[in-house]
């Protein structure tokens, strides 16, 4: 039930949709009792004309059915008295009018719920696309992308299309059982009682079909997410899988999760699909109570009503029904869809470890330097950096260098607080990081990583991407910096042309080119690279570094390398080696050291 009142907040404001879906509904309810019960006047027309006509007087005024009906018959015996087919006539426009009023005021109610529905399922997707948006890299790490997409499409897809789309039947239903009932009542209080102790019977038993769909649910979601997980490896793996002709291998653990699935999923829609038909079953028989309860109650004379008026209570008691086992049916499904709607706030509910302070101090100016004081950092207990100490001061180069594991990318994702450390603190012109708004901090720092992060869209968007006031001019300018001017100008529609998923249409060189363009454009006082060449061929390499040289130009810079020939002229390296400070200097210092840095030189032939 909380579940259930968390997604229907996001409908907030109800004022927008439910006054008017209110009073659309009740006009709705009122033209459908007029409808059922204007079947009892057109019967008595064609079979008991003279009954109708024999009232003559107009009943006072008063606030009950009774008056209705008095009022209506007196009106229809004055048109019998001019013809039984002008009475007839009459009967069914009243008929099709009120019919043609019911449905228009239920399909203009159901405007209203279509509106609150997908402004209620937009706003699930906007929070939803904000939270991962918005989620520490930690996150991510401990989660199959998989799921993540399952909540993002099927769980939502779940919940619009069963909890969502039950909000009618949830609210406008009970209406109609509520109207149709009191007319029930209204005719024949005795025989209404009679059918009404049935009715829990169906309830109970719709109630022990569908217990066990909530589980069921829980368990295909689950499978789903491993189904998502393996296609988008199979998708982003596809050069290994078809290398090490591992196809066999991937199918068949594919096909025992899809296996898996389709069992339960098959035992979830049995049960499902199984509520309908009961319900079906439990009304046939419960109306058939009711017929045998009537004929034993009119043998005894204690029926109280003509043939024609109970032939419209049975009508008002199917009316009871439909809506009845749609309630039944619709509690089946939304117990699918709570289940999804679970998942989807397991994600919104994850506190983000990294964020703002209370009173965030912005930093709009680097102006000294980068501190580490005895920084550690473990993830999940496991230790990866230990009491690293040094110093970046402003416009310097410092380097770090050390063999795969030692903590070097760590380092560099500390600085822009992806990561925040276990202990210690770093401070930026002497304020701790964690102080400043995480917005004006990562303002003053541009990123290029070993894999270009590059988006499916144009040359132009991709370099311009979060500086929305660039002009053309400037990205064209920050291209020619970064040496990717001539091959963008090359392509078929210059700046304006699609690179495809990950810039997939490109060579190595010409992403990491283009991811150096949005960092020149940028134009921040601190860059951090890390291991930007390392995946480059020779030539590609020359062409990124010198791109970079000039990025770098009078920058303060932190370059995680593993070529050490692109470091040389650091103006301090330091060696990491297994999370700890082992050396430090420039080149030639730690060449004459002899230390673990001469010997990763001399592995690279770098003098």
């Amino acid at each position: 039930m909380e579940t259930f009142k968390r997604l229907l907040a996001y409908a907030k404001p109800y004022g927008r949709y439910w006054p008017g879906y209110l009073i659309l509904s009740i006009l709705s309810v009122i033209f459908g009792v007029a409808n059922y019960a204007l079947i009892g006047p057109v019967l008595s027309v064609l079979f008991e004309p003279q009954n109708v006509a024999e009232v003559l007087t107009k009943p006072a005024f008063e606030w009950s059915l009774d008056y209705v009906k008095g009022l209506f018959n007196f009106y229809l015996s004055g048109i019998i008295s001019q013809g039984v087919l002008k009475g007839l006539i009459f009967v069914c426009t009243m008929l099709v009018t009120a019919t043609f009023l019911s449905d228009l005021t239920r399909y203009l109610s159901q405007r209203i719920l279509v509106n609150m529905k997908t402004k209620m399922m937009c706003n699930v997707r906007k929070d939803l696309f904000e939270k991962i948006s918005d989620m520490n890299v930690g996150y991510f790490n401990n989660q199959r992308k998989g799921d993540i997409l399952s909540s993002i499409s099927n769980d939502v897809n779940e919940v619009q299309n069963t909890v969502a789309s039950s909000f009618h039947i949830i609210f406008r239903e009970p209406l109609l059982v509520i109207g149709f009932a009191a007319m029930l009542f209204y005719m024949s209080p005795k025989l209404t009682l009679i059918s009404l102790v049935a009715l829990p019977l169906s309830a109970v038993v719709i109630s022990r079909i569908t217990h066990r769909l909530r589980r069921g649910a829980i368990e295909t979601q689950s499978l789903m997410g491993k189904i998502l997980s393996q296609f988008e490896e199979a998708i982003s793996g596809s050069r290994i899988i078809k290398a090490f002709n591992a196809q066999k291998y991937v199918e068949r653990n594919f096909d025992r999760n899809n296996e898996s699935h389709r069992r339960i999923s098959r035992s979830i829609a049995n049960r499902q699909e199984l509520a309908s038909p009961t319900s079906e079953f439990l009304g046939i028989t419960v109306a058939a109570v009711v017929l045998f309860a009537g004929g034993w109650l009119n043998m005894r004379g204690e029926l109280g009503m003509t043939w024609t008026a109970f032939v419209v209570y049975i009508g008002f008691y199917w009316r009871v029904l439909e809506p009845a086992k749609a309630i039944a049916a619709s509690y089946a499904s939304i117990q699918k869809g709570l289940v999804s709607g679970n998942r989807i706030f397991a994600i919104l509910d994850v506190e983000n470890e990294i964020k703002d302070p209370e009173n965030p101090v912005t930093l709009s100016e680097f102006r000294d330097s980068i501190k580490f004081e005895n920084v550690s950092f473990a993830y999940e207990e496991e230790p990866v950096l230990k009491n690293i100490s040094f110093t970046v001061p402003k416009g310097k180069m410092v380097a770090i260098v050390g063999p795969s594991g030692a903590g070097k990318s760590t380092i560099a994702d500390l600085i822009p607080r992806f990561w925040d450390p276990s202990s210690g603190s770093i401070l930026l012109d002497g304020v701790d990081i964690k102080n400043y708004s995480l917005k004006s901090l990562r303002s003053q720092m541009g990123i290029v990583t070993q894999e270009a992060v590059l988006f499916n869209d144009t040359v132009y968007n991709n370099i311009k991407f979060g500086m929305e006031d660039a002009t053309r001019e400037q990205v064209v300018a920050a291209a020619k910096i970064a040496n990717a001017d001539e091959f963008i100008s090359q392509m078929e529609n210059g700046y304006d042309t699609n690179i495809g998923d990950r810039g997939s249409k490109l060579s190595g060189g010409q992403r990491q080119r283009i991811a150096i363009a949005r960092a020149v454009l940028k134009n921040p006082p601190i860059m951090i690279l890390d291991e930007a060449t390392s995946a480059l061929d020779t030539e590609s390499e020359r062409l990124v570094q010198d791109a970079l040289t000039k990025l770098m130009a009078n920058r303060t810079s932190v370059v995680i390398a593993h070529r050490l020939s692109t470091i040389q002229f650091a103006d301090e390296i330091i060696v990491i080696q297994d999370g700890s400070i082992v050396e430090r200097g420039n080149h030639k210092e730690l060449l004459d050291a002899g230390g673990l840095y001469s010997h990763l030189c001399s592995l690279q032939t770098v003098s």
